[in-house]
């Protein structure tokens, strides 16, 4: 498929294909298949998932082949717990250094503490969030911090990633985090289906945090599972083989606003789709490709409105 020109990088993660959240979803698909799909679509980047290489000179052959880069990796830490935080920033300085080896320029961050699914202190069926204690939050903010100086000593950026099932998932988490840290130092990946998810005006919270926005996933989401995943109140897990996330342009979530925004603050990080599905219902290149049209058709309308 011919790459359309526009001013945004547009790439997609592999959890459309392979699944990092849910083991067993999309287990059959090879990193070839998934890294060919993407490059035939006109994507020009990814992130890391389970079933690629984590051999940097293999990785960045295969990547190569495809004319694929790798944008960053999704990096679970565990910041807010004090007696853990010195061997967490080991890990990971060893991520960061992994990611600046393959030539990324963020590092993806998001706290596991307390979380729904994914705190290995807790047992896998307690279905309930956690939420930190004022104490917490200082070790967690103190984390962010230091892993963002790690990231600078390397030419990197620190992006927060705010999302479902976790303890920075509300408006008034995000709003929280965003006032306890360092703009300086710790930037926000703006995923519009998390925030719609947490309760966030997607829109809403562009515009407020336009300034500490250096990336961005886009998700959509079928409002009528949102509203069955509220009233049952469904874990997160559940929720996604439910069906709540889809890809741009099949959801509630209007587009036309945020990519206005981002036309308008001249934005010019990474854009990566990022449509948790399960594979067996929601055919990955079948969405990848409706989702890539979507995004080139909208921004492609929106820049010759703005010439006329």
């Amino acid at each position: 498929m011919e790459k359309t020109v526009h001013p945004f990088r547009i790439g997609i993660a592999p959890i459309s294909w392979v699944n990092d959240d849910i083991p067993g979803l999309g287990d059959h698909y090879t990193q070839d298949q998934v890294l060919s799909e993407m490059a035939e679509l006109g994507y020009v980047a990814t992130e890391m998932g389970r079933l690629f290489s984590q051999d940097p000179p293999s990785l960045r052959a295969k990547l190569n082949q495809y004319g694929i880069e790798l944008a960053s990796k999704f990096i679970g830490v565990l910041f807010s717990d004090r007696s853990r935080l010195e061997e967490e920033l080991k890990t990971f300085r060893s991520w960061a250094e992994y990611l600046h080896d393959m030539g990324c320029k963020y590092a993806i961050v998001c706290e596991m503490g307390g979380s729904m699914h994914w705190d290995p202190r807790r047992a896998p069926e307690e279905k309930t969030i956690q939420r930190l204690t004022d104490s917490e939050w200082e070790s967690l903010v103190d984390g962010l911090h230091r892993a963002a100086h790690i990231c600078q000593e390397l030419g990197m950026k620190l992006v927060y990633h705010f999302h479902a099932g976790t303890v920075v998932e509300t408006a008034e988490e995000i709003d929280r985090l965003m006032e306890l840290t360092d703009p300086n130092l710790v930037h926000l990946l703006y995923d519009t289906g998390h925030a719609l998810y947490g309760g966030y005006d997607p829109v809403e919270l562009l515009h407020r945090y336009a300034d500490r926005i250096q990336y961005v996933h886009l998700k959509d989401i079928r409002h009528d599972v949102l509203e069955q995943v509220r009233r049952e109140q469904l874990d997160f897990r559940t929720a996604v083989l439910r069906g709540m996330f889809t890809v741009p342009g099949d959801g509630c979530i209007d587009f036309v606003p945020i990519f206005s925004k981002l036309i308008e603050m001249g934005y010019n990080g990474w854009i990566i789709v990022e449509a948790e599905q399960d594979p067996a219902v929601a055919h990955p290149y079948t969405y990848a490709k409706m989702a890539k049209e979507y995004i080139d058709r909208l921004v492609h309308h929106l820049l010759a409105a703005q010439k006329r």
